[in-house]
């Protein structure tokens, strides 16, 4: 499968971020589902292009489905790492995509950000499927916060960190966490 990435130009694809952010619900995201006005909102507000990020369209042999957007871009230069929001379009889901469309945006992080040498990501305890495929696209589970993430409307869930190292994406391996070291 062939994963391309395409930076967002805030010229053109504004209108197009707000359909996407419309179009498709993300159940494990803070809000859900986007009003119109809250999508554009969202996307005039810098959140998609910035000094501290960069929005990117995901296709997959050809096709639109996503977007993925790395941020926390301003802390590399001071020894920090990016993290990544991932949102596939609900037509693209449960087809297969996650791991490739991870290992690529993985590929393209470190190709450009060559200081960089972790890449982490978060998810909620209960999406199975992302942290599924933070395992087999060769991520580690690094942290479980409880009830760090807010949900709208109930109780907060938890909030599980995984992360990659580049010397293990330069290797093809993984460096497990020692969780029992005390």
């Amino acid at each position: 499968m062939s994963v391309v990435f395409t930076q967002f130009d805030p010229a053109t694809d504004a209108e197009a971020l707000v359909e996407f952010l419309v179009a498709n619900e993300f159940p494990f995201h803070l809000r859900s589902r986007m009003s119109a006005a809250q999508a554009g909102e969202y996307v005039a507000g810098g959140r998609f292009w910035s000094d501290d990020s960069a929005g990117f369209w995901v296709e997959a042999d050809g096709t639109r489905v996503g977007i993925a957007v790395v941020d926390d871009l301003e802390d590399i230069r001071s020894g920090g790492n990016p993290v990544f929001d991932l949102r596939l379009a609900e037509t693209a889901r449960g087809r297969g995509l996650g791991v490739p469309v991870l290992r690529a945006l993985t590929d393209l992080v470190f190709a450009r950000w060559r200081e960089l040498t972790r890449f982490e990501g978060h998810t909620r305890e209960d999406n199975l499927a992302m942290r599924a495929t933070f395992r087999r696209a060769g991520w580690v589970k690094e942290a479980f916060y409880r009830e760090a993430w807010p949900v709208e409307g109930a109780a907060p869930k938890g909030s599980v960190t995984y992360g990659v190292l580049r010397r293990d994406w330069e290797a093809g391996t993984t460096t497990p966490v020692n969780w029992d070291e005390l």
